[in-house]
């Protein structure tokens, strides 16, 4: 008997020898891991103890099979068990027979939960099937890839975002001024100490109004807007008197802007902790990406050809970006150290040329902010009157179109994955973009407030008596001058490049070719008009409605132009962590609007003439005041609350919390790794194995070719033993050692 044959051959009592197990790589890898942490002779022990493990670890397996205790499956519907159809049968029956044996209120418990989940189950598909824009969503996904998708996604979670938030700021702070005079209510106004702050002169035009003054006013919350629900100026009220009780408007103004905020938090968070577990898992393992894709990418329910060719096409996208990525990282990983200095001394002279862009955009915004607060001081004629309003926008706009086109001619001489490509891109006109938003405040408040105690308001009433509405109108021509380029870049732009390029032959056309759907782009756009509904909200109440209705229509305008002008990236990516990017950014949007919206509440002196914190010095001193108002037990907890002693605690136990959650991830994620590794050595046993077992038929069949007749057929039994063997025997048991 060869070497081959007595590596597959079994003894009365077992396997005869370890010779083949002992050679498993997962074998072989744990006794490499144990010789850093085991010593002298107990290593010798231990490896002693893992080879016989190793030989007999079949045997081992099998008693701590049959030893281990039968768990009970857990209550799912037959059809999500991992069963055969017979055995889903089986077990129905068996649970039938199961709930006819119940009597009295068990057996009315089960029907009621059973008729509780079907309504459970049914309301959920009731809410998928009356999801906003899902089969549009659908239809994007299978014609451009998940990547554009999740663009659409991200915009359909603004839409729903900006509704709610105006659903809050309507029911809770408009309702109660609209309901008064069907409610048998009063209003409560403050008309302030009568002193000079107090003035707020009326910006309604006397007299004959020309038809374009209204267009000015429409556009720049001027005029008859500005004393309209839509500003801040509006509500000037102190209490709403109702038959049983009085309604605090200004503490309800306060608490809706901290509700607003802390909710964008919540939801934002939540939608990022869904996505970043995906992409945990995903971005874990590559191979195992392609694997899920390949083998389990399809979807067996479609029965429509169309439906079909959308999923293949959405299969493919995201093939080509899996590959590409990979490509980007074979090339990282193949440079010399000559060539990563290289690398790394363009990207620092580059990063320095992108530091005085920006300094340069941002000088600008601010010399154009304070010559448009100067030149509305004067009279002029309407265009002039239009353009000096918008100038600030006009100039930030400029600025957010020049900048993200320097960097994506910048990043590509950067050397970057195409990943991180669209990420660093983003983050960098993210930068602008929301620093362009605070240079803007900056720059007004730099004029609304006072360095000295030369304003005896706390702020320059002489030119602005309600600083609070000219915020809020500047952040309403914000977003409205955002809403008209979208617009007029699609009308004027994307389409008429798109018909020069279909009907003109000329080289130089087909080398500019059609416009890409830039996901960076337009990513950014959004995350700018968000963030200016959050911090002109608390100035401009009405403007999450304008934001929901804007948003809506740039949906369809959005889906017109990818679907007819643009086409697809010509370096795709996969959306695998796209969805949590995208809400990372936008959660720094949000830290930025609660910025400017913490120091006008908590700093600086509120307006005197307008708005509904006429008579307190600023606009959170509403909140201690109205504390001090409630019974002494419900005030003595809400200044308990509010005492430091509290803020200490909850910051040791918060922190505490935190990190606990960090550790007990960081051992998930170790498990996931061994897990991974475990699936790796699986892998390579079985290929060894299968290199051991053809080696042995080959030698077989050699030991045949060159015996007589009667030694073949000594040895023939044996060959065929030892390969009915080689196939009966679990190659696992090695990989449990």
């Amino acid at each position: 008997m060869d070497h081959n044959d007595s590596v597959f051959f079994m003894g009365p009592s077992g396997p005869a020898s370890n010779l083949l197990l002992d050679q498993l790589p997962s074998y072989q890898s744990l006794l490499y891991r144990r010789k850093s942490s085991v010593s002298g002779s107990s290593r010798r022990r231990n490896s002693q103890r893992t080879r016989l493990g190793s030989s007999s670890s079949w045997k081992l397996k099998g008693e701590r099979m049959e030893e281990r205790p039968k768990v009970a499956p857990l209550q799912r519907p037959a059809r999500e068990l991992p069963l055969s159809m017979v055995e889903k049968r089986r077990h129905k029956e068996r649970h039938m027979e199961k709930e006819k044996e119940l009597v009295g209120w068990e057996q009315w418990w089960q029907g009621t939960r059973h008729s509780l989940k079907r309504l459970r189950e049914e309301a959920g598909h009731l809410l998928m099937a009356l999801q906003l824009w899902r089969t549009d969503i659908h239809v994007i996904e299978g014609m451009f890839g998940t990547g554009i998708r999740s663009y659409f996604s991200f915009l359909r979670f603004l839409v729903l975002l900006n509704f709610v938030i105006f659903l809050l700021i309507f029911g809770f702070v408009m309702l109660p001024i609209i309901a008064v005079p069907h409610a048998s209510g009063n209003i409560t106004s403050n008309l302030g100490d009568g002193l000079t702050c107090s003035d707020y002169p009326s910006t309604s035009r006397q007299g004959l109004v020309v038809f374009h003054q209204y267009i000015s006013d429409l556009l720049s919350g001027t005029g008859f807007l500005e004393e309209t629900y839509l500003f801040y100026g509006y509500y000037k009220v102190d209490g709403i008197n109702y038959p049983k009780f009085t309604y605090n408007l200004p503490l309800a103004y306060i608490l809706i802007t901290v509700a607003y905020l802390f909710l964008s938090l919540i939801w934002i968070v939540k939608r990022s902790a869904a996505g970043f577990k995906q992409n945990l898992i995903q971005d874990e393992e590559l191979f195992q990406s392609f694997c899920n894709k390949i083998f389990a990418g399809w979807d067996f329910c479609i029965t429509n050809a169309n439906a079909a060719r959308l999923k293949r096409s959405s299969l493919s996208y995201e093939l080509k970006t899996d590959l590409e990525e990979e490509r980007i990282k074979q090339k990282i990983a193949g440079r010399t150290r000559k060539e990563k200095c290289r690398i790394y001394t363009i990207r620092l002279a580059l990063n320095m040329f992108v530091v005085s862009v920006l300094a340069a955009c941002f000088y600008s915004i601010y010399r154009a902010t304070i010559y448009s607060q100067e030149s509305q001081m004067k009279s002029q004629i309407f265009i002039l009157e239009l353009l000096s309003e918008y100038l600030p926008s006009i100039v930030i706009t400029l600025a957010n179109f020049i900048t993200p086109l320097i960097f994506s001619i910048i990043i590509q001489y950067e050397d970057y994955s195409p990943a991180f490509e669209i990420r660093f891109t983003l983050i960098r006109c993210v930068f602008m973009r929301l620093a362009s938003i605070g240079v803007l405040l900056f720059s007004l408040w730099s004029q609304i407030t006072c360095k000295d105690s030369s304003c005896p308001c706390g702020y320059n009433h002489e030119l602005y008596p309600c600083w609070e509405s000219r915020v809020g109108q500047e952040m309403y021509k914000l977003m409205i001058f955002d809403f008209l380029i979208i617009g007029a870049v699609t009308l004027f732009v994307e389409f008429p490049r798109k018909l020069i390029v279909t009907h003109c032959e000329y080289g130089l056309v087909k080398w500019w070719g059609q416009q890409e759907f830039a996901i960076p782009q337009n990513v950014l756009e959004m995350v700018y008009g968000q963030t200016i509904c959050w911090i002109g909200t608390f100035y401009c109440p009405l403007l999450p409605a304008i934001s929901t209705i804007k948003y809506f229509i740039i949906f369809y305008i959005k889906k017109l132009t990818l679907i007819h002008n643009c086409r697809p990236a010509t370096r795709p990516f996969r959306a695998s962590s796209s969805n949590f990017f995208f809400l990372g950014v936008l959660l720094i949007g949000l830290a930025m609007a609660s910025v400017p919206i913490i120091a006008s509440i908590a700093q600086i002196s509120c307006s005197q003439a307008c708005g509904p914190f006429v008579g307190y010095k600023t606009s959170w001193e509403v909140v201690p005041r109205s504390v001090m108002q409630l019974p002494n037990g419900i005030n003595g907890i809400l200044n308990s609350l509010a005492s430091e002693a509290f803020a200490v605690c909850f910051f040791v136990i918060t922190c505490m919390g935190m990190f606990y959650v960090i550790a007990l991830a960081g051992a998930h994620k170790r498990v996931v790794h061994q897990l991974r590794e475990q699936l790796a050595m699986e892998a390579r046993d079985k290929r060894f194995l299968i290199e051991k077992l053809l080696q042995a038929q080959r030698s077989v069949a050699r030991s045949r070719g060159g015996t007589s007749s009667s030694s073949s057929g000594l040895h023939g039994p044996q060959s065929s033993s030892s390969q009915g063997l080689c196939l009966v025997e679990p190659p696992v048991s090695a990989t449990n050692v």
